[in-house]
Order: structure tokens, then C-alpha cells, then sequence
């Protein structure tokens, strides 16, 4: 799941965000209006697949890729062996099952780090771990040394004005996530005369640090970097009682990197009402990422190699798309949508995205068909009703989650294609509701090791992984045969 630059990246829990919660469970245990289906073929596919997709014969897939990356770098970052490596298993399989696979390729900006590393010289040296945002201006080779300076004002830095009366010239401004993307940020500490910035990322969890990435590349004006909470903090700690130095060395270089998507098709069903299924492969180069996002690149790679049995009952041509740079950008489904033609956008019916299926502390999640200005394209919200009745059937409460731009069904939405999918967690903290209602742990993310290198086959929750997948096995088949109360057309449901 990429870390988008966004305003507010954690959200701390307050008593109105608790409360709104607690309203929204009880609308999440009711089954959604019309989420029935009525008999017939779409029915009977729908129920078939969700039974012959298990998580057992899913892990098999997830343990490939784990061996896949594991032997080569560690991660599935675009252009690694690791990524070369896991798409082969995953072409192999598909074609073992018959299907003819596609390499869609395609180059979008990236950035190669060379060096990010930091300490505090004085008064007492200890090292620090930062981690620069892609795209950052470079440090000198041995970096900077300058002393550390904080904001006068809000400490996140947002504006000149934060600054007022604040004597950060020529040095490295510590600064907080939240209130504006980070390229504003150091823009402002530019023009403030500061030589660098590193920023608090504010996790729940003290050690948690992320990567991210200034939008656009054009904008970078001098070097930045993250820390995690708790060095941020304690870093703060000493300003506050004096003078602090430190040296910082941040460097990188943009480049362009080579990837691909891969696709399969089915090869019946109507070409022109094509039901798109999808997770991105790759991983942040910190990372195995198992449960981000390579969990749900095997359910992904199951679901096909179960449907392929089921070709001859097909309605819709069925696409599987295993999705390139996600982690960079949303780069390989934006790809995707902008070489459709209007008329093959015409054509797509909806897009159907699987994404950190497996959260060990998860909540089940299903995609709301609204976004963050209003309803989803015409469909969505049907999609979402559709995959909630499935989990309601089977008394498993579930909970919304709005169509963000984290993940690879922002391309489609902005197309004006319906979607929907699940989504166990990453960054979110699990509220006492939640807790209650899902189990695990309150006050801690959904995936403690979002991004982190400890998002191995141990953090996969074989529950909700297998839960989740039989859910979008049965999306799978249902809109494979239906989707004529999404789109109008594509079946025969009244």
C-alpha cells in the first residue's frame, strides 16, 4: 500500500472520531440493502469459487513469493531481482493453468539512493536513522553540518509564519507530519533559509519510520529526510534545553526505471464488459512485504487458477492484473488506465482491487464505493453493498473504508470505473470499538509492520487472509457472470 504523501498520514484517535466510530459499527452489522443475490448462474459461480478458493491452497503462492524475494534482495522493489523473480512464478503458474499472460511495460520516474545517514555531534553524539524522501535534493558527499532549529509556531512547519522570530538560517529544521505534503514543507524551510529538514513522521509506534516522496520531483529545494517518533522527539527534547549539532548526509539521484504489469485474461467472456482483479506485486525496498501486498498477489494468482475450470460459464471476460510500482507512485495501474481508450474505459465494467488482506491486528474492511469528495463513480456503492452481503451471510461483521488514493483503484475511480475490494489495515490505529467487534489489539496499528522489515509470512493473518480471499473469489464470480446492476449490462440480475 503506497504511502501517498498525504496531510495527515496517522490520525490520533480523539473521543468524536471514537464516537463517529461507534455509529458506524452499527451500521456495518446490518446487511446492506439488495446485497442478495437472487438464484441463478451468477449465484452459483459466485458460491463456487468462494468454496474452491481457500487459504490453504492460496499460501502456497504466498510462501513461492516469500522465497522468491527472499533470495533475491529482500524485497520486491521495481526493477529488483526480487520483482523479476516473483512475477515469474506468478506468469508460470497462470500459464500451468492455461492462461496466456502479458507483460505490459512501461518507465516512470524513480530515484536511487546513495546514501541516507545522520548523528548528532554535539553536545552528546549518538547516531540517527533517517530515511530521505525520493526525489530530495542531495547533501555534499560527508553531508551537513549545521545545528538544529524548530518552528516558533505550529510545528509542522506549513508556512513562514511558523517561523516567526525563529533563527533556523543555515540550519536543519525539525519539523511534524500532518497539515500539508512534505514538498510544501521544505519549499517553506527553504525560503526561511534553512539548509535541511528531517521530519517527525508521528507514528504510533516509536520506531516506525516511513519513506516518502515529494510531488512533484521539480519542486525539491533542499534536503529531507524522516525520523521516527521517538528519535524525533527526544531529538526535540534537547533543542529545548540547548544547542544541538548534527551531521547530515542525504543523497540520491533521479532516474528511470524499467517495469511491467502482468495480465491475464480469460479468454471467454464479453470483451467488451471486462471485469478487471487486482493487487500490486511489488514491495518498498525496506520490506519482504508479505502482507503489502504480496498476501494478495496469491489470493490474486488462486482466484485465477481456480476460475480457470469455470471459463466455459463466464458472461464477462474476466482480466487478472498484477499491478508494477504501486509503491512508487501508483505508477503501474495509472499506466494501465491511461493507455485505455475512451472506448476500452467504455468497455471495462469495474475494477476489483485487493489490497494488505492479511493485517495481523486487522479490521475487515470493504471499500465503500465513496471518496473523500462524495459518491464513487455510478456502481461503486453497489459493488461495496454486494461484497458486505457476502461477508453478512456469513455473520462477519465488517466496517467501510472510503476509496482513497492509496492504492491501485484511484486510477480507475478517476476514470470514471466503478470499484470496490478489502483491505485488512496499515497505519490506521484500531479503536476499543474495533478491538471489540474484530478482536486484536486496541491503540495499535492494523499492521504494526506496515513497510517494515518485519512484514514476513509471520505477520500474515491466515484468518483474515483466507476470509478476504474467499470474499473477492466470490466478487470474482458473481460480476464474471453479472454485472448488470453495476454497469447495465453484462447479465440478467432484475
Amino acid at each position: 500500500m503506497t504511502g501517498l504523501p498525504r496531510r495527515n498520514l496517522f490520525r490520533v484517535t480523539s473521543p468524536a472520531y471514537l464516537a463517529a466510530g461507534a455509529a458506524l459499527l452499527l451500521a456495518a452489522s446490518a446487511v446492506p440493502a439488495r446485497a442478495e443475490v437472487p438464484p441463478g448462474p451468477a449465484k452459483t459461480l459466485a458460491e463456487k469459487m468462494s468454496r474452491s478458493v481457500t487459504g490453504q491452497n492460496a499460501w502456497r503462492h504466498l510462501e513461492a513469493i516469500s522465497r522468491a524475494t527472499e533470495a533475491n534482495g529482500g524485497h520486491r522493489a521495481d526493477g529488483s531481482p526480487g520483482y523479476e523473480a516473483s512475477a515469474q512464478y506468478v506468469s508460470r503458474t497462470l500459464t500451468a493453468a492455461g492462461y496466456q499472460v502479458k507483460r505490459q511495460e512501461f518507465s516512470f520516474p524513480d530515484y536511487d539512493i546513495l546514501a541516507e545517514k545522520a548523528s548528532v555531534t554535539a553536545p552528546e553524539a549518538r547516531t540517527l536513522k533517517p530515511i530521505i524522501a525520493r526525489f530530495s535534493v542531495s547533501t555534499p558527499v560527508g553531508g551537513l553540518t549545521a545545528g538544529v532549529g524548530v518552528p516558533s509556531g505550529k510545528s509542522t512547519g506549513c508556512s513562514a509564519d511558523d517561523y516567526a522570530g525563529a533563527d533556523v538560517k543555515g540550519k536543519v529544521v525539525l519539523v511534524d507530519v500532518n497539515d500539508c505534503f512534505i514538498t510544501q514543507k521544505q519549499i517553506v524551510a527553504a525560503q526561511v533559509g534553512a539548509a535541511a529538514v528531517l521530519m517527525n513522521v508521528n507514528a504510533p509506534n516509536p520506531d516506525l519510520n516511513l519513506r516518502y516522496r515529494m510531488v512533484p520531483p521539480e519542486d525539491a529545494r533542499i534536503p529531507i529526510a524522516t525520523l521516527s517518533r521517538g528519535e524525533a522527539e527526544r531529538l526535540k527534547a534537547d533543542v529545548a534545553k540547548g544547542p544541538v549539532t548534527v551531521n547530515v548526509e542525504l543523497r540520491g539521484n533521479n532516474k528511470t526505471t524499467k517495469t511491467y504489469n502482468l495480465i491475464a485474461d480469460t479468454p471467454t467472456g464479453r470483451a467488451d464488459n471486462t471485469v478487471v482483479m487486482g493487487a500490486h506485486i511489488d514491495s518498498v525496498d525496506t520490506t519482504p512485504g508479505m502482507n503489502d501486498n504480496g498476501a494478495a498477489s496469491a489470493m490474486l494468482l488462486e482466484t485465477a487458477v481456480r476460475m480457470a475450470p469455470e471459463w466455459k460459464h463466464l458472461k464477462n471476460r474476466v482480466r487478472f492484473a498484477w499491478w508494477a510500482a504501486e509503491e512508487k507512485g501508483i505508477s503501474g495501474s495509472q499506466y494501465y488506465v491511461d493507455q485505455l481508450s475512451a472506448e476500452q474505459r467504455k468497455q471495462t465494467a469495474l475494477y476489483l482491487n485487493l489490497e494488505m488482506i492479511g493485517s495481523p491486528n486487522f479490521a475487515r474492511q470493504v471499500y465503500n464505493g465513496r471518496t473523500s469528495t462524495g459518491a464513487g463513480p455510478a456502481g461503486s456503492e453497489r459493488i461495496s453493498e454486494l461484497i458486505n452481503g457476502h461477508f453478512a451471510a456469513r455473520k462477519l461483521p465488517t466496517v467501510g473504508l472510503e476509496l482513497d488514493g492509496r492504492s491501485d483503484h484511484s486510477p480507475f475511480i478517476a476514470a470514471g470505473i466503478p470499484a470496490g475490494g478489502v483491505n485488512a489495515g496499515s497505519d490506521k490505529l484500531k479503536s476499543p470499538e474495533w478491538a471489540q467487534l474484530f478482536g486484536g489489539k486496541a491503540g495499535e496499528m492494523l499492521d504494526p509492520c506496515y513497510h517494515q522489515a518485519c512484514d514476513t509470512l509471520a505477520n500474515v493473518n491466515r484468518t483474515i487472509f483466507e476470509q478476504n480471499g474467499r470474499a473477492m473469489a466470490w466478487a470474482a464470480g458473481r460480476f464474471g457472470v453479472d454485472t448488470s446492476d453495476v454497469n447495465g449490462k453484462g447479465g440478467e440480475v432484475k
